[in-house]
């Protein structure tokens, strides 16, 4: 008479038992795959990060406002290498990802005397905090020949950077503007880039 209610309670406890294990097996299958890969990248547009990333030159270019005299030489916006994340960076050492890209956009402003380029470089400074920009890098030192001057500051908003570098040496301006690394396209092809080239312009719009 009693045997029949043991043996449906023993079998409920396996079915509990295994619905258990499968949701730990499934639980640390998901963690495991999350520590392998680790956080992925962002989808990244090229043609609209380029657009970006020349608007914000613009925005610097504009806010240096040098005498006419000293002009910005164009620029292009490059690729460069980005890495796996997680434990698979591990077995993947030093080896990019094709998928993956970070973007940046160099140019300079030549013959730039001391005086001006420092008045220049407060000027964007103080521009880039007003947008609410965080320093992340002060460039200034000295020794018995030479002088550089310069600062990076990153966006909170987004990661990307603005770096700006004057040696006595070359007397010239330097500008780098970067975005972080996010997920291209498969279809997209860096080489031939129609978006990728930066022609100064006398005055920006905005930021």
């Amino acid at each position: 008479m009693f045997k029949t209610p043991v043996r449906r309670a023993r079998t409920f406890g396996r079915s509990a038992l295994y619905a258990v294990t499968g949701v730990v097996l499934v639980a640390a299958a998901v963690a495991g795959n999350a520590v392998w890969n680790g956080t992925p990248y962002p989808s990244a547009d090229p043609d609209a990060v380029a657009q970006r990333l020349k608007a914000r030159s613009d925005w610097v270019y504009d806010g240096f406002a040098l005498p006419g005299k000293y002009a910005a030489e164009s620029g292009s916006v490059d690729t460069g290498a980005c890495y796996y994340n997680g434990l698979r960076g591990i077995a993947h050492i030093d080896e990019p990802r094709s998928d993956v890209r970070s973007f940046g956009l160099d140019w300079n402003v030549p013959d730039v005397p001391q005086a001006t380029a420092l008045e220049a470089q407060r000027r964007v400074r103080q521009r880039l905090v007003q947008q609410g920009w965080k320093l992340t890098h002060e460039g200034d030192r000295a020794g018995a020949t030479f002088r550089e001057l310069g600062f990076r500051f990153e966006n909170p908003e987004g990661g990307d950077q603005v770096d700006v570098r004057w040696n006595d040496s070359t007397t010239t301006l330097f500008i780098s503007v970067y975005a972080s690394c996010g997920q291209v396209p498969d279809a997209f092809e860096e080489y031939g880039w129609s978006e990728a080239v930066w022609h100064p312009k006398e005055q920006a719009s905005g930021f």
